[in-house]
């Protein structure tokens, strides 16, 4: 992708602002992920009039931020973004300029500490009192959600971070077969069931039906959100109950191929130290518990 090219917006639409309390500020979320603050509105919220807050640089805003009063109290680099609006296109095509959505957060946060030092003008108290209203609005760590809330984001957003960890694990080709679940894995397994390994008067590759679901539930089920429950649906079993390649044959070379490797090799480690199988599951569900099929999201 050109990096001079402005990001398109995915999400977001005038029907649908972002509301704190009866501000209205437009949303959206860019095609690389980064949620976007109308720059317009975002100044409108504050209170500010719009004096060349459709101008490369920030206009008014920048102005506001880089003033004496204001600039002891601007951290960080917040100062250079301000100044550094994301020019993007919008929904209906036109070209359009916005601020990364945590910005609005972290002006208004500098500005009541401003208020509190008392190093406001009297003509800029207004503005404290648009950014109090903001702040009691929305948490910092909740500003990403609501943006996501407004803008539809969030029916997607776990759906894409999953499909991009399938993407990491999983592979659209048959990997070349290799022999990943090594004896020991078999020879511990059936030791902590209580069965002899190999069973007597059969072969050691031989494997009751139940070893199958044992090594989803020990083994798949615990690499990565939503690993087990795609790889069943591409490689399903057949009309005789049998499956047509082994699960790992769909795992990737770069990342799936290894991660299960490893994860190989630490149960084995557990199995030699526990007893019996109760002892072994208690351990592994506390070491390595089970992976679901949706994405915990951080708070901070």
């Amino acid at each position: 992708m050109d990096s001079n090219k402005p990001l398109r917006a995915e999400f977001g639409s005038p029907e649908h602002p972002l509301e704190i309390g009866d501000l209205s500020i437009q949303a959206y979320v860019l095609e690389d992920g980064t949620r976007v603050l109308a720059q317009g509105q975002m100044i409108q919220a504050l209170g500010m009039s719009h004096g060349g807050a459709g101008k490369p640089g920030g206009g008014r805003l920048a102005k506001f931020a880089g003033g004496n009063r204001l600039k002891p109290f601007v951290e960080g680099t917040l100062l250079d973004r301000i100044g550094s609006p994301i020019i993007f296109i919008s929904p209906q095509g036109a070209r359009a300029y916005g601020y990364e959505a945590t910005i609005l957060a972290d002006l208004c946060e500098a500005v009541l500490a401003a208020r509190d030092a008392d190093a406001l003008q009297p003509q800029q108290m207004h503005i404290a009192q648009q950014c109090e209203i903001l702040i009691r609005g929305f948490a910092r760590v909740g500003i990403v959600a609501l943006v996501d809330e407004a803008t539809g984001y969030q029916e997607v957003r776990d759906r894409l971070a999953l499909q991009a960890i399938l993407d990491k694990y999983l592979t659209d080709e048959w990997a070349k077969w290799s022999r990943v679940f090594p004896d020991e894995f078999y020879r511990e397994l059936f030791r902590l069931r209580g069965v002899p390994y190999p069973p007597p008067g059969k072969h050691k590759n031989w494997r009751p039906s139940y070893i199958g679901h044992l090594t989803n539930d020990i083994v798949y089920s615990r690499l990565a959100p939503g690993v087990l429950k795609t790889l069943r649906e591409v490689n399903p079993r057949t009309e005789s109950g049998r499956r047509g390649h082994t699960h790992h044959q769909h795992m990737t070379r770069d990342y799936g191929d290894p991660a299960l490797k490893e994860h190989l090799s630490n149960v084995i480690f557990m199995m030699r130290g526990c007893r019996n199988w109760e002892d072994f599951k208690r351990r592994l569900e506390s070491a390595a518990p089970k992976q679901g099929d949706t994405i915990p999201l951080p708070l901070d």
